[in-house]
């Protein structure tokens, strides 16, 4: 299971979608990470095996809604949904997988929000990816206020879930708006509500910022990053359009090469929140085993600010 030496990394984990693939495990695991982030197990004995490797090696399973595959459903819960039907359905995906998650016992369960993602009419999101159109509704179709109040119901069913299941609900913020980027009432919200969390995810940060002129990424870091748990790490390099989504941050991935600016977002996060946990969403296949090892030492020095890598190691 990957090298021995990585006690240090105790804030770091690793993602399997779509069951529990062996290999990835093997290759990508370190003894001593905190956890696995698992989504979408097709099948009982997947998930079984994930509960016999979380008890033997001792570590945290967190769970990307949902942890069992339904090709009839978006993969995603439309909990702010304007139309009533599809919210309580929403509700009631979510609260059919959190029975089923009792034996897992999650140290978290990650939901995207907003959802549907909130869109600024100002922007062209022909580069953003969306499963269906459902998963999506302009700024101008939904008021404010309705996500206030929405939100509000949010919050306070997810805060009595959490306690009844004892698990941290987390949101992954998706594309943003206006709404959450200058408005209060998501921090407002955040604070009333301690035991809900956030997950900053880089590589959206990042594209976001690419494509819409009036989104300042570091501004939403330093803003956010205090409510969150997770960071979802991965790179992405634009030039005329996004190439080698989902790459490992490496360091030779340069911002002036285009690439996301990796340390500088780190390095803020940390600023405001240095118990951050580290999700690699990242590709590791497109990469050997020793730059896979260059990236969580990398990773390693700037989150839990360790000595750099000797000199030829990069």
């Amino acid at each position: 299971m990957g090298t021995e030496q990585e006690g240090s990394m105790h804030n770091f984990m690793i993602g399997l979608y779509g069951g529990f693939e062996e290999e990835k495990y093997r290759r990508d695991f370190r003894k001593g990470f905190y956890g696995i982030e698992a989504c979408l197990f097709e099948a009982e004995e997947e998930v079984e095996k994930l509960i016999r490797e979380a008890k033997r090696n001792a570590f945290q399973i967190g769970i990307h809604f949902p942890i069992r595959s339904d090709e009839t459903r978006l993969r995603d819960a439309l909990f702010l949904a304007q139309d009533e039907r599809v919210r309580q359905d929403a509700y009631d995906y979510i609260q059919q997988q959190l029975d089923i998650l009792g034996k897992i016992g999650p140290d978290y369960v990650l939901f995207h929000y907003p959802k549907p993602v909130l869109l600024d009419d100002r922007v062209n999101w022909d580069k953003w990816r969306f499963a269906a159109r459902e998963e999506y509704v302009f700024e101008s179709e939904y008021d404010y206020s309705e996500l206030v109040v929405k939100s509000e119901r949010l919050f306070a069913w997810l805060h009595n879930k959490a306690n009844e299941y004892s698990f941290t609900p987390v949101l992954e913020f998706d594309a943003l708006n206006r709404y959450v980027y200058e408005e209060d009432f998501l921090e407002s919200l955040l604070c009333r509500y301690p035991n809900i969390k956030l997950c900053l995810d880089t590589g959206r940060l990042f594209m976001q910022e690419k494509i819409d002129p009036s989104f300042d990424a570091r501004a939403v870091l330093n803003r956010y990053a205090k409510y969150a748990k997770l960071v979802h790490l991965w790179n992405v390099q634009f030039t005329d359009s996004f190439a080698f989504s989902r790459y490992p941050a490496l360091p030779h991935c340069r911002p002036e090469d285009r690439w996301a600016p990796i340390e500088d977002y780190l390095n803020l996060i940390t600023a405001h929140n240095p118990d951050i946990t580290i999700m690699f969403e990242h590709r590791s296949d497109w990469i050997t085993e020793e730059e896979l090892q260059t990236c969580y030492q990398w990773i390693d020095q700037i989150v839990n600010k360790k000595s750099p890598l000797p000199a030829g190691e990069h």
